[in-house]
């Protein structure tokens, strides 16, 4: 699995100009499911997500996690995180996970975080989704479950 993590301020997903899910603070994050993926690599990402010190203390260091500076997590599926361009101008998807293994896996991942005492919104899968969101700092970090980054 690969996640873009994102600190964050308000962000909302909509879907033909409904919103689908939002929060006021916490972590965006971008989740892509590959074929090899398990439930070991949602586990492993969801403890490191919900431990990730990203947060400011009252001194401006890096020291809180989502849930000590009592943030949310928006959660948004994108197959595309698999996507190689290394060959030509179009992207290929072949390591991507099928859409029902996909959704299964990303649905389990999004249950882990909330089994971490931590308010979960989503996006809708296979939709099309307009994300946006106030991107704090900026912080962003790129995670894969396979570590190969």
């Amino acid at each position: 699995m690969r996640v873009v993590v994102q600190r964050s301020g308000p962000a909302r997903v909509e879907v033909d100009g409904e919103i689908v899910g939002q929060i006021e603070k916490g972590l965006v994050l971008l989740v892509g499911v590959s074929r090899d993926d398990t439930e070991a690599d949602a586990v492993y990402l969801a403890d490191k997500i919900v431990g990730l010190r990203i947060f400011p203390d009252t001194e401006g260091k890096l020291n809180h996690d989502v849930r000590e500076a009592r943030g949310s997590i928006l959660s948004v599926s994108q197959f595309t995180l698999y996507g190689d361009a290394r060959k030509g101008r179009r992207p290929s998807y072949a390591d991507a996970a099928p859409p029902d293994m996909a959704v299964e896996l990303y649905n389990r991942f999004n249950e882990l975080l909330r089994d971490r005492n931590v308010h979960v919104e989503t996006g809708q899968f296979r939709a099309m989704m307009q994300v946006y969101l106030v991107n704090d700092g900026p912080v962003t970090l790129l995670l894969d479950s396979k570590k190969t980054f």
